[in-house]
């Protein structure tokens, strides 16, 4: 399969790598997508890698077509259900697409995810390991995994749970029904709602925001708010001289302050060194 017609596939646009599920009409997973899906991700990890002189500094991952995504084709269940060692090859495949759920989480740059439309499944729990989570005002997501007799295995619970609490994302998952994103924007799983019109150049000129800002201080960001959320704050708190004090090297923060001392502050631009 050639790279433009890939159902999952990374285009370029200047500093952000954009992540482009195209699978119509209904960008469904199958066996081929979550496929491309670990390609895609293990090319993101060498892209964002701080070595590169062409390194990504963000990453935003969109959808082509009306929906961002309908779920998984169902047949794919049926044959892990239907054939041998089902409980083995279940097992294989969740712990398959929890790494690269994991990965995308890891990326040393902030990560965006543009939903436009309905976003089921999947596509709800991968924008769950997303920095930043956009959604255009008819969007909708859910994990309606329980219509097959399945839980979100993706990290979907727990990572609701770290968004909006245990108590919505039990009612989320068990209610198997689709939640607008204005809810969900209450609720803190959802960033920011912005218009249907315009919505996907308003999604790429947030990624290329980010993209453009001091990109090993965004990594310190992720890495402290990561363990704060996992181990708590005081965990985040060993880890800032570390983090923080390694900033004091780069090029961004040298050039910031200089910046900032002669032109005042905002002018400083940065190159992510």
């Amino acid at each position: 399969m050639s790279e433009a017609r890939a159902p999952v596939r990374i285009e370029r646009d200047g500093d952000v790598a954009v992540v482009v599920l195209d699978n119509p009409p209904l960008n469904l997973f199958t066996p081929a997508v979550f496929t491309a899906l670990d390609t895609a991700v293990r090319e993101l990890v060498a892209l964002t890698d701080p070595g590169r002189d062409d390194r990504a500094r963000a990453v935003l991952f969109e959808a082509r077509g009306k929906v961002v995504s309908a779920g998984v084709d169902v047949t794919f269940f049926r044959d892990i259900a239907e054939g041998p060692d089902p409980v083995a090859r279940g097992g294989e495949l969740w712990a398959q697409l929890l790494r690269v759920g994991q990965a995308i989480e890891d990326l040393p740059v902030p990560t965006v995810f543009a939903a436009h439309g309905l976003a089921l499944t999947v596509a709800f729990e991968i924008s769950l390991c997303c920095d930043i989570l956009l959604a255009a005002e008819k969007a909708s997501f859910g994990l309606v995994e329980i219509v097959v007799g399945l839980t979100p295995s993706i990290g979907g619970p727990q990572r609701l749970a770290e968004r909006a609490g245990p108590a919505r994302a039990r009612e989320l998952v068990f209610s198997g029904q689709r939640y607008p994103a204005a809810v969900l924007e209450r609720w803190n799983v959802v960033n920011r709602v912005l218009p249907d019109e315009g919505f996907a150049e308003a999604a790429r000129a947030y990624a290329h925001q980010v993209a453009a800002g001091p990109t090993l201080a965004h990594a310190a960001t992720k890495r402290l708010v990561a363990t704060s959320v996992r181990d708590g704050a005081r965990a985040a708190d060993v880890l800032v001289p570390e983090v923080s004090g390694a900033l004091f090297a780069t090029a961004d923060l040298r050039g910031a302050v200089a910046s900032f001392l002669s032109d005042g502050p905002g002018k400083a631009t940065f190159s992510g060194r």
